[in-house]
């Protein structure tokens, strides 16, 4: 090709380029100005479909051409030939823009498909950015498409990022934008940022900054807030988020983000004062280029790392290595400016640990000890121990008050001290770990206040005891009384003074006054800790009021019941056996001789203040739920809880709408009558209804025939009354008709009949207007004429629609005709009468017209929307008969109307328009979970022949139903969709969309994106109306309002969807197919981002590095991963806790004011979406003194109706998430709990995000951000108006795994500074409210667990001494008087019948009286009180278990549908220890009790006294069999048995799992045994099971009441005979190699032996078979005694060489306790109606529905042999 040609191609190409530039910034305003006046939005978006893909196919020409050409052409012609290809696609705006990714404001370059850049607010933010008029010159000669703007010169000064740049660059233009819109400033022709918007945002972003340097009396980055310029606000606001957008795991340490950011702000203060900017200092890195991340992160970073990989994986103590928090607290200390700046390497800060060397915690040491309960919530035991005290010296008194009592009262003052003094010390053993790193203020304080302790508990005691030398000597004088009572008043006082203004928030402003003196500072510091955090504490009088009441009333009832019913009983009985002597024991008594039979009396006391200490949790649970009950009537919940409700109510449904939903400029547009007023709100509230009757029609709730019934007219054409959905008027013209067929009386009195009922009267009136509106648009003018008995008419009109609803033919032209001429005949035949002379001309030419057929021969067939729509209405109106009562039929469409329109009349925000809301993001933390099922997933079958989709199909049949009908299938099989790969997709996320999947949350999220679209699109319609152009009916019409450019770009303004999917970029690489999943939902939401984590190999040095990169992609135009942020880290993110580390890299993608936590199994509905906006505006509210930081929502948990299981779980949790929450939140104590709260972004993201990350000890995260935020003087509310969606655990294992993952989680935070701060810095009341609902739950939990065992083995001590006999027979009076006492609260505490009251309440409030009796008889029924009784079990062995030895850890419990069968050896393997070996040792103590225990009413108080605890045994020895599918089917245990054994005499090894050998599972069981204090703990523990073979002993016949130590010696002889047959019966012929033969026959005589010394034995001596068997009990417990001990000193045993025999009477016991459990299930095996019982009550509800459960758990292949 010659030059010239070339050269003129080129030419041409320019001139085209350059025109076309031109006219792009002129389309650019012909679009924008066409799309606002003509609202051609399906054209404008197909155009800017359509161009995008036009300028990608060029680009990828030119692309094509630059390879051509050569990359290094040799001739000169290549040469200008390829610069000008690069001249031209860097200069083609058009080009650029439009491929050039961005993610909400294409703030690169333009763009014309998208509408974000013509809002003035958005355009006076990115000037407002650009204005750099007084900022110094810096280099600037990248081409851009765009001015350069602060974010350019904060790049080239501070080194930042340029992704991070171009995402921080966005998030401060529409922070800006959104502050100005919330303004409601008239927009001009050039709009410029406001003052205030740019104040409110640098006062939000850099309040904690200025709280910090107030703090630490450290002088701010500015002179006064008044002389900062507007400029100079946003330069510092974009210097802070660059800061923290590049910062990764640095990001939980807000403080030294402060710190960052106040030695950056000084920095670039005087090269912003300079004419030229140059890069800063601090940031230039050694090869002379200029890097944030190298100079500033990536050495904390590396620190953190570090002191990360000292965890051992999270095995290590936490007091081993510094956590997040340890390393942000460095930063409250003013000794955090000697780091310098940038960061000396060679800091204390960040040395890195050594083996004897490393930086020690900061403030606080997590030592995992059970004292830090004490520790923390000591005021709270200090408090219940003195009160016991006192209630127990005045039962001893009899009740008498008088100067005696009083005396012996004060010695609470010694206890008070000493228990104080105890709290003092182990604060100083606590500490330990700290000392070196601690603030020199916190270590005085603990030095200064333990001196004071000691000195001042000892004086205290010492006064005391002189009081009661003077009360004993009986003389007059009492000057030490005196003194006595003058010290403890004054101490008192002075206390009560400093509570006072700590505490109580009238006095707050005095305390803050007493400050400025330095001796209330130094006694307010003794008093209390002074942190960062934590300051500030407290709430207003009114909410002060609240709580202390509400505690005032618990604390009186506790306490009278403890006196009367538990204290006072026992005074007798105590004072009776103290005066006891010469006892006889049963047993060789040691340690009771000359103590007043003190352990008898221990054993006595023990269990009633066990009892006592935890039954305030019940008194709390029996308050709250009375006032959580009339919270909610009050909040009027549950007003609409029926389809007839909500049918009877459904007229004010507008008008709330109007009031609530819809914005107060619409809603209250003038009206000249009331009537227009209800067509106007149905008019604003039709379209919204229609949006949500759609919406279920989506989800396949509804059918299309319930569509059209719910369908609500648009209210806006000229009808002269409000059009109902049809359901309501349904056969309502059938019954009119009767009325009048069997009227005698006057017409008058007709009307009145039919008026009575409202609907039947709306549909008369509807049908009589809507057929006269048909009729006249149907004929000519000749024909209108005729439209002047009622049967006839409604038969003939019903012929007539019936015809016109569909579409236009000759011979349905035909039929019209005919049918309006029959109509014609009725109404001149059957209407006419003699007085009608007067119109005779009228009826002649009519007839004439008939008689020449040109009678109703022009038909003008219905064209336009409204009319068809109207036809088809009256036509349903007139043909369906049957009653529409039960519409919609589906339980969860019904569960959703009424929610929404009960959320109606609830007291809610009023809405504001869509461009002035609150902006927000929605949050959602990914792994590897499902996203979206598989054919072959949908397909595979379990080992009963169940698939996933026919399961289904049986528990949803309606919906199934429904999907056929939606996708145009009759009765389809699943082979049927194998021939459309669309339907095949539908089908897939039909069945997605009834799981726990990542599809389902995304499809609900983007629900908020809908809604928000649809509103902006209508609101613009309603405020333009017809001065914008548009037709009444036209301006509310929604069609077509999701492709609206404006309300998209209106949406994307205010919504963003963030989901942090972690390892997508591995998923991708490896081409799994959760990775096509997340594009496929990417491809389907347009505005779904998904951020991950990018790793790659790189080289440095010659050595191979892994790079980590934080990113976000978006799907672009081809449906394809389009990267729209790209931000490296400094290494792997992933240093603490995944699932927080995961947010945490992905939040810097999130924009907004606020942002939603949502959880992977969570759901949304558009209903609930439309309300998001009003939630948003209580960030604005009045909820106290401080303004919310955290809005609680309530949950709606979609899983319960799958089985009585999942009813259980389902009922539990929303009990919490809905009374509990709503009173937590009342009394000032509500945290976050891992629910979809919503969250000030700004306030989090500043203060350390939304979560907690450390490793193990922030296992429970979400709970975190709670405390965090409350410490930091947030404030959270709850809101019961808004709901969400929620999947929970449905299967036994799955919810035992869930519940020991909590409970875990609360036994680290039990260690943890947030929980200690917050025990101590609350006032006592909250304090209270906090401790009992949160690891307080736990702890009471616990102990009535440990109750029980106290009780139990009180009981078997007097037993198996002989006292219980003993004692009766002398004093005739202990029988059952004391055990009432011990007993009055254990039975209700066993069976729960007192937690399961909040439960009552809620459904007695959202369900009705009736209904709610009957759910909890059903309930039940069901066997529920054993689950929970189980779930006791499983909360008290984690959370102590996690206390005692740590090992808490994420379970993943799995979230897919659980119908198939567990088997025998696999529940084994997970409740062995948890519940089995409890529960046995517990029927151990109770046959023990029985046997020997002696009880004054014999068998009958037996029962009264165990009943309880036999319940507790069997819950946990059976209950994961009873709730288990197929659990007592004949051919499943058959192959439960198998397998069992199998996996009990299968070796272990290395590599071998647990599930795999009993060998390699024991050793699993007993991994957590790792430290000296664990092992010691572990010791003292197993020390219990002694008892049994110590008292059982004496018991046997054969001692003859012998006493002897001797006899104890002699039962360890046996029992050591027994071990070695034991071993002899265990070898085998593979171990003795020489004379197998022997061994056999040696073992069989042995055998034979044994038989014969025991008959021998019973036979001649006094040894009976009962001795026998409580023999065998006495040496089983000691067996499992001494296997403990073996197990727990492992170390010491194995080189003893007894290892091996330890393993095998292991497996033993094993063996032998799956037996005891397996025996019974195989006896109810036997019985297969036993299986068809199980079958029914575990699946009830969904039989109640009409399923097919039993035809599943029979393995039914239904779904293959059709």
């Amino acid at each position: 090709m010659g030059e010239e040609q070339w050269w003129w191609r080129m030419m041409w190409w320019d001139e085209a380029e350059k025109k076309k530039g031109d006219n792009f910034n002129l389309d650019l305003k012909m679009e924008g100005r066409r799309q606002r006046v003509e609202g051609n939005e399906k054209s404008m978006e197909t155009r800017a479909i359509e161009m995008k893909k036009i300028y990608a196919t060029l680009r990828a020409l030119l692309d094509v051409l630059e390879i051509l050409v050569g990359q290094s052409p040799s001739d000169r012609l290549g040469r200008q030939i390829l610069d000008e290809i690069r001249r031209i696609k860097r200069s083609d705006a058009a080009l650029r823009g439009e491929l050039m990714p961005y993610n909400i404001v294409p703030l690169d370059a333009p763009s014309v498909a998208n509408s974000v850049g013509f809002f003035p607010e958005v355009r006076a933010a990115i000037a407002a950015i650009q204005n750099c008029e007084d900022l110094p010159r810096f280099p600037y000669d990248t081409l851009q498409l765009r001015q350069k703007d602060i974010f350019d010169l904060l790049q080239y000064v501070l080194g930042f990022q340029e992704d991070n740049v171009r995402n921080q660059r966005e998030n401060v233009v529409l922070a800006l934008a959104n502050a100005q819109s919330r303004l409601s400033l008239p927009s001009g022709t050039e709009p410029k940022i406001d003052e205030r918007a740019v104040t409110e945002v640098f006062c939000k972003v850099l309040d904690n900054y200025i709280k910090w340097c107030r703090y630490l009396g450290k002088r701010v980055a500015w002179t006064s807030l008044e002389a900062v310029n507007k400029n100079r606000k946003i330069i510092l606001v974009a210097l802070y988020f660059l800061i923290w957008g590049e910062a990764a795991n640095v990001r939980f340490l807000p403080e030294c983000l402060c710190y960052i950011f106040h030695n950056m702000a000084k920095e670039l203060d005087g090269i912003l004062d300079s004419s030229e900017a140059e890069p800063a200092k601090s940031c230039i890195t050694d090869d002379g280029s200029t890097s944030y991340l190298d100079k500033i992160i990536t050495p904390i970073y590396q620190t953190m790392a570090s002191e990360a990989n000292n965890n051992n994986n999270g095995t290590a103590a936490h007091s081993a290595w510094r956590n997040y928090d340890d390393f942000n607290e460095y930063f409250w200390s003013h000794s955090c400016f000697k780091l310098g700046w940038p960061p000396a390497e060679g800091s204390k800060f960040l040395r890195k640990p050594a083996k004897r060397k490393r930086t020690g915690k900061t403030n606080f040491v997590e030592h995992r000890t059970f004292l830090h309960l004490y520790r923390s919530f000591h005021r709270l035991w200090i408090f219940l121990l003195l009160m016991f005290q006192c209630l127990t010296i005045i039962g001893f008194h009899h009740g008498k008050i008088d100067i005696d009592t009083i005396k012996i009262l004060l010695s609470a003052g010694p206890a008070f001290f000493i228990l104080n003094f105890i709290e003092c010390c182990l604060d100083v053993i606590l500490m330990f770990g700290a000392y070196k790193t601690a603030r020199g203020f916190a270590i005085s304080r603990l030095v200064i206040r333990f001196l004071w302790l000691t000195a001042v508990s000892a004086f205290v005691t010492y006064l005391y005891l002189k009081v009661l030398d003077e009360k004993n000597a009986r003389n007059s004088d009492s000057t030490y009384f005196r003194i006595y009572a003058l010290v403890l008043g004054g101490y008192a006082a002075v206390r009560l003074v400093f509570a006072l203004m700590a505490k109580i928030p009238a006095c707050h402003r005095l305390s803050s006054f007493s400050d400025r003196s330095q001796f209330f500072q130094f006694f307010k510091w003794i008093y209390q800790e002074r942190y960062y955090i934590g300051r500030g504490l407290y709430e207003s009088i009114g909410e002060y009021t609240r709580y202390v009441v509400f505690w005032l009333v618990i604390l009186a009832c506790k306490f009278t019941f403890a006196y009367f019913l538990q204290i006072r009983p026992l005074v007798s009985p105590t004072n009776t056996i103290v005066k006891l002597h010469d006892l006889r024991y049963s047993w060789h008594d040691l340690v009771s001789r000359g103590n007043k039979n003190a352990l008898t009396i221990l054993s006595l006391w023990a269990p009633v203040l066990a009892i006592y200490l935890m039954d305030i949790h019940i008194w709390y649970t029996l308050l709250s739920a009375l006032v959580g009950g009339v919270m909610g009537a009050r909040d009027r919940l549950g007003e609409i809880r029926t389809i007839e409700m909500l049918h009877k109510r459904f007229e004010s449904f507008p008008s709330a709408f109007a009031k609530s939903l819809s914005p107060q400029r619409i809603s209250s547009r003038p009206v000249a009558q009331d009537s227009e007023l209800t067509k106007m709100h149905a008019s604003i509230f039709s379209p919204f209804w229609n949006e949500i009757i759609k919406s279920l029609r989506e989800e396949d709730y509804i059918s299309n025939r319930e569509l059209d019934l719910l369908m609500m007219p648009s209210n806006c054409g000229n009808l002269r009354l409000v059009q109902w959905p049809l359901f309501l008027l349904t056969s309502k013209i059938m019954l009119a008709n009767d009325y009048a067929s069997d009227c005698k009386d006057s017409q008058d009195e007709l009307w009145y009949r039919i008026s009575r009922d409202e609907y039947m009267a709306y549909a008369v009136k509807e049908c009589y207007y809507s057929a006269e509106r048909i009729l006249h648009t149907l004929v000519d003018g000749e024909g209108q004429r005729c439209l002047k008995k009622l049967q006839l008419v409604q038969s003939r009109l019903t012929g007539l629609t019936g015809l016109l609803i569909r579409d236009e033919t000759a011979d349905r032209a035909a039929g019209v005709t005919k049918a309006l001429r029959e109509l014609y005949e009725v109404v001149t035949h059957e209407f006419l009468a003699p007085n009608l002379r007067e119109q005779f001309d009228t009826w002649q030419l009519l007839l004439r017209a008939r008689n020449e057929g040109r009678l109703f021969s022009n038909i003008f067939w219905p064209k336009d929307l409204e009319m068809k729509e109207q036809v088809k209405r009256l036509h349903l109106l007139l043909t369906v008969k049957d009653s529409a009562a039960n519409i919609p039929k589906n339980l969860e469409a019904q569960r959703r109307l009424q929610f929404f329109t009960n959320s109606l009349f609830m007291d809610m925000p009023a809405a504001k328009p869509v461009s002035e809301m609150i902006p927000f993001s929605v949050f959602t933390p990914y792994y590897s979970e499902t996203v979206l099922y598989s054919m072959s997933e949908l397909r595979v079958e379990n080992e009963d022949g169940i698939s996933i989709l026919f399961y289904l199909q049986k528990i949803y049949p309606d919906e199934w139903a429904n999907f056929l009908e939606r996708i145009g299938r009759g009765e389809s099989s699943d082979d049927d969709f194998k021939d459309s790969a669309s339907d095949t997709l539908e089908l897939r996320f039909w069945v997605s969309y009834r799981g726990q999947t990542l599809a389902r949350t995304v499809r609900g999220m983007m629900y908020y994106r809908r809604a928000l679209m649809l509103q902006s699109y209508l609101e613009k319609r309603y405020l333009g109306g017809i001065e914008d152009g548009y037709s009444a009916a036209e301006y509310i019409d929604t069609q077509g309002y999701e492709l609206s450019p404006d309300a998209r770009a209106q949406a994307d303004l205010k919504f963003t969807y963030v989901v942090s999917c972690q390892i997508y970029g591995q998923q991708k690489q490896r081409k799994a197919p959760e990775a096509a999943d997340i594009a496929l939902l990417m491809q389907r939401n347009e505005a779904l981002r998904v951020a991950f984590i990018h790793e790659e190999d790189v080289s440095s040095d010659g050595h191979a590095i892994k790079e980590y990169h934080s990113k976000l992609v978006k799907a672009d135009v081809h449906g394809k991963d389009q990267e729209i942020y790209s931000i490296k880290l400094p290494g792997n993110p992933k240093l603490g806790e995944g699932k927080p580390e995961n947010q945490n890299h992905a939040i810097i993608f999130t924009r907004g004011d606020a942002i939603q936590t949502i959880d992977m199994n969570q759901d949304n509905y558009l209903e609930e979406a439309m309300k998001m906006r009003n939630l948003l505006e209580e960030f604005r509210g009045n909820h106290g003194i401080r303004y919310p930081t955290i809005l609680g929502v309530r949950e709606h948990v979609f899983t319960g109706s799958v089985s009585s299981l999942a009813s259980f779980m389902s009922n539990q949790e929303t009990c919490f998430v809905t009374l509990g929450q709503r009173v937590l939140a009342y009394l000032k104590v509500r945290m976050h709990y891992g629910h979809p709260d919503v969250f000030d972004r700004i306030f989090h993201i500043t203060r350390g995000g939304i979560s907690k990350a450390s490793r193990v000890i922030n296992i429970s995260e979400d709970i975190y951000a709670g405390f965090n935020s409350t410490l930091r003087q947030g404030n959270i509310t709850h809101h019961e108006y808004i709901q969400v969606g929620k999947g929970r655990d449905v299967g036994l294992n799955q919810i035992a795994l869930f519940e020991g993952k909590v409970a875990g989680g609360n036994g680290e935070q039990v260690l943890s500074r947030d929980v200690y701060r917050l025990g101590q810095l609350f006032d006592f009341f909250r304090m209270l409210t906090f401790f009992f609902t949160t690891v307080g739950y736990y702890v009471c939990t616990m102990m009535t667990v440990l109750t029980v065992y106290v009780f139990l083995y009180g009981r078997v001590y007097l037993a198996l001494s002989g006292l219980d006999y003993e004692i009766s027979r002398q004093a005739r009076i202990l029988g059952n008087t004391a055990l009432d006492a011990a007993l009055n609260a254990q039975f209700l505490v066993q069976i729960g019948i007192f937690t399961a009251v909040p439960m009552i309440m809620g459904f007695i409030l959202e369900l009705g009286l009736l209904k709610a009796i009957f759910s909890f008889i059903t309930m039940q029924l069901q066997f529920c009180s054993v689950f929970f009784t189980f779930s006791l079990g499983t909360r008290t062995h984690y959370f102590g278990r996690t206390i005692l030895h740590g090992g808490a850890k994420y379970h993943a419990t799995g979230r897919g549908f659980v119908v198939r069968h567990i088997k025998f050896a696999e529940n084994y393997r997970l409740y062995s220890r948890s519940h089995f070996v409890k529960a046995l040792e517990v029927a151990l103590l109770l046959i023990i009790y029985i046997a020997y225990g002696y009880t004054k009413g014999g068998a009958s108080s037996f029962i009264l006294i165990t009943i309880s605890s036999w319940f507790l045994v069997v819950s946990w020895l059976f209950a994961p069999y009873i709730f288990n599918p197929s659990g007592f089917e004949w051919q499943k245990t058959v192959e439960d048995f198998d397998d069992w054994t199998n996996w009990l005499l299968y070796k272990g090894g290395v590599g071998v799992k647990g599930e795999n050998s009993w060998e390699s599972w024991w050793d699993e069981e007993h991994a957590h045994i790792k430290t000296i204090r664990g092992r010691i703990l572990e010791t003292i523990l197993s020390l219990r099971f002694l008892i049994f073979q110590y008292g059982i002993v004496y018991k046997l016949k054969i001692t003859s009441h012998n006493t002897s130590l001797a006899v104890y010696g002699f039962s360890w002889i046996v029992l050591l005979v027994l071990v070695l047959l034991f071993k002899l019966f265990t070898a085998t012929p593979k171990k003795s190699t020489a004379l197998p033969t022997f061994v056999r026959f040696l073992q069989g005589l042995l055998a034979l032996g044994m038989i014969a010394g025991i008959a021998l034995l019973i036979a001649l001596t006094k040894f009976t078979i009962a001795d026998l068997f409580a023999s065998a009990l006495a040496f089983v417990a000691t067996g499992w005694c001494v296997l403990c001990l073996a197990v727990t000193w492992k170390r010491l045993v194995k080189p003893l060489g007894l290892w091996d025999s330890v393993r095998e009477i292991a497996r033993m016991y094993d063996a032998g306790m799956g037996a005891l459990i397996f025996v019974p299930i195989v006896f109810f095996s036997w019985f297969p109606f036993v299986s068809t019982f199980q079958s029914r009550f575990l699946f009830n509800q969904a039989f109640s529905r009409g399923l097919e459960i039993s035809l599943i758990l029979a393995g039914n292949k239904a779904n293959q042999e059709k």
